[in-house]
């Protein structure tokens, strides 16, 4: 189970089509015909460039992660269906209601639990297996749990095939953990309860640490915990949106998201910085209601309405600088939505990518998590002053939820958002 939003490359607006190196790469050695030729990893050039733009630049330093990172082959954890895309920086639909976390994520929350050698891991959420084939490397063992049997399966039969003997999947609830193979030193968790399991606080060893986010369905935390004198200290990480934990966890949820009414929350940007709208504690630094923030600030004076606004500024091309937000969204409730907010650019220029610059999008997604579509107001570039544009949707019935996303997208220069708005039409 996955993260599933986009972290990075995923925020342009189509697919690229092919990734570099998809071919099969045969090459002649020797004078004799006969001769054997080796084969070259079709997807090596590929993953190396995955980690050189898309995690090595956004922060993340370990070496051993990295290099495990370069070496994962996430095209074999995907459908066949995406494999031209196995190697963006995005979450991928697995089937199940269920994604593949972005390899940014995957690699990002693997150096924050400082994967040792001598670990026992449990991870909850197996998903595809590529988180699990990820930890393999860097740890004694994985102990992984997926409730969807079929999705079990194939990671159980995937991470076989390609020879990851530590790892360990088990079908179930992963609510309860795991108790015949505990204790553990750390514990991941790759979908969101409301709050942490006390199942998986029990099994967690002492000083051992748990990474895991909480909050509500659609306004999570992801918090990295230790467990001290039996209870865990936490430290909260970032705002994130991760798939929900089914089974007990969410037969328990106490809020409840409202998918008839689906709604921007801070789209004016007034909220102080590190307010969450639930009682999950606040991240110091972070702009209320939206997360995955790269290269943008809070700016007050001279906005479009009110105090505030995002500013994303990019003098490297193609590096990602957004802002995302997910929502529930009903399409059997909610026939069309009016997407409004208002832009200014400075010297914005697009890069190598052709959808490369900056916008106000959304995505619509089925209930399996599949994407329906993709719906844009811009792309904008050059140099102007605040104008306010907006956009009818109409929303496939279909729909259950939907991701807005602002920012440069690649392009370099500087672009400013304010009032950005979402309303049903029904």
């Amino acid at each position: 189970m996955g993260i599933q939003t986009v972290s990075r490359a995923s925020v342009g607006f189509k697919d690229r089509a092919t990734i570099a190196c998809l071919g099969l790469l045969v090459f002649c050695i020797g004078a004799r015909a006969d001769a054997q030729a080796p084969v070259v990893d079709p997807y090596s050039a590929a993953r190396d460039e995955m980690v050189a733009t898309r995690i090595e630049v956004a922060g993340v330093k370990n070496p051993r992660v990295l290099r495990v990172m370069r070496e994962t082959p996430r095209h074999e954890f995907v459908p066949r269906s995406q494999t031209t895309r196995a190697y963006l920086d995005m979450a991928l639909p697995i089937g199940g209601a269920q994604t593949i976390s972005s390899p940014f994520i995957v690699a990002w929350m693997t150096e924050t639990i400082d994967p040792q050698p001598t670990d026992r891991v449990l991870e909850i959420g197996t998903g595809s297996g590529y988180q699990a084939a990820v930890l393999s490397p860097l740890v004694d063992a994985v102990y992984t749990i997926e409730i969807v049997p079929e999705l079990g399966k194939t990671a159980k039969s995937t991470l076989q095939r390609l020879g990851y003997a530590n790892v360990h999947v088990q079908i179930g609830d992963g609510f309860l953990g795991w108790p015949e193979a505990a204790p553990f030193d750390k514990i991941i968790v790759t979908c969101s309860p409301e709050d942490v399991p006390a199942p998986l606080i029990e099994q967690l060893r002492e000083g051992g640490k748990i990474l895991i986010p909480v909050g509500e369905r659609f306004q999570q935390t992801l918090y990295l915990m230790t467990k001290v004198d039996g209870k865990l200290v936490g430290q909260p990480l970032q705002p994130t949106l991760f798939v929900p934990m089914t089974g007990k966890a969410e037969a328990t949820r106490r809020v409840q998201p409202e998918p008839g009414n689906p709604s921007i929350i801070n789209g004016g940007f007034e909220g102080a910085q590190g307010e969450l709208r639930s009682d999950v504690a606040p991240v110091a630094g972070t702009i209320p209601g939206w997360y995955y923030e790269r290269q943008v600030t809070v700016v007050q004076g001279n906005a479009f309405e009110g105090d505030r606004f995002v500013r994303f500024t990019n003098t490297t091309p193609d590096l990602a600088s957004h802002l995302l937000q997910g929502l529930p969204l009903d399409g059997r409730a909610v026939t069309s939505l009016r997407i409004s907010g208002a832009v200014r650019t400075n010297d914005v220029q697009g890069a190598g990518q052709t959808d490369a610059l900056p916008a106000i999008a959304i995505n619509l997604y089925d209930e399996q998590r599949r994407d329906l579509g993709v719906f844009v107001i811009g792309p904008f570039k050059g140099t102007r002053d605040w104008r306010h544009y907006s956009r009818l949707v109409r929303v496939p019935p279909q729909s259950r939820e939907a991701i807005i996303r602002i920012g440069l997208f690649g392009a370099v220069g500087t672009a400013d958002f304010d009032a950005i708005k979402v309303e049903a039409i029904r």
